[in-house]
């Protein structure tokens, strides 16, 4: 199973590195300095809109039509705690030791008492939910975002981040899903995305409703809000994560 789990990654990345790159080679020139590859952007922009509005949306419509309010809480929060395996890891890679003692007592709570996570216990018992992945591992010790880029049916992402899903991505085959069929797996993969979309249905409604250039709204959402999780909600004023590894490295005004 681990073999056919990383042909599964490799295949998903050499997809997105050929989309990317053929994309990349249409561009005329930067037409934003935080976005040099907007013409491409857009377009894929444009076209994961499509993806979502004739095949996501109506699927998460139906899902949150059909499934009672408990369920899918509970659906979400069972997905919320498998992906605390992965906060552990990287909080460990980032040395943040005490964090990870945290998220390993909310996850070993939420997975016994909170039976398998689908109750979220911990946040009732002052054992908040984090977020780390390996992106923000790798902006932590100092990796340079790169380019902002959307990714086909991914979204919002950067060239560091993208390393860092397909990093992600291999753990959580080889962790979460080694021992299944792959008819489990997809089966499983599909409820999370389709979860996960039904949870964001208001959010993306509202933004519809009233943003002028929706993409220009996310992309600087995104942006913003990946700073915020690097920096653990406490960047510096003058933020240039290519400037990382100079002088000022561990300095004061970059702990976390």
């Amino acid at each position: 199973m681990e073999k056919s789990n990383t042909k599964k990654i490799t295949f998903i990345a050499l997809i997105i590195c050929t989309l990317l790159f053929s994309g990349c080679a249409t561009i005329e020139g930067p037409p934003n300095p935080d976005d040099p590859y907007e013409s491409y952007n857009r377009s894929m922009f444009a076209f994961n809109d499509t993806v979502d509005t004739y095949i996501m949306k109506p699927v998460a419509k139906g899902y949150q039509a059909i499934t009672p309010d408990p369920v899918d809480k509970g659906i979400t929060n069972f997905f919320s705690n498998l992906d605390d395996i992965f906060v552990i890891i990287n909080d460990l890679l980032q040395l943040k030791l005490g964090r990870a003692v945290s998220d390993t007592s909310r996850f070993v709570v939420n997975s016994t008492v909170g039976l398998l996570g689908f109750i979220d216990v911990a946040s009732d018992i002052g054992l908040p939910k984090h977020e780390e992945d390996f992106g923000q591992t790798m902006g932590y010790w100092g990796v340079g975002s790169g380019p902002y880029l959307v990714l086909p049916f991914f979204g919002p992402s950067n060239i560091r981040d993208t390393a860092g899903f397909v990093v992600d991505a291999e753990m959580s085959l080889n962790v979460i899903y080694d021992d299944m069929s792959d008819a489990h797996q997809y089966g499983l993969i599909s409820l999370y995305y389709i979860d996960r979309r039904a949870d964001l249905l208001k959010a993306s409604d509202i933004i519809e409703e009233t943003a002028l250039d929706p993409y220009s709204f996310i992309r600087d959402a995104w942006m913003q809000r990946r700073r915020n999780l690097i920096y653990d909600g406490n960047p510096p004023d003058d933020f240039n994560e290519d400037d990382l590894f100079e002088d000022d490295l561990f300095t004061d005004d970059i702990k976390r």
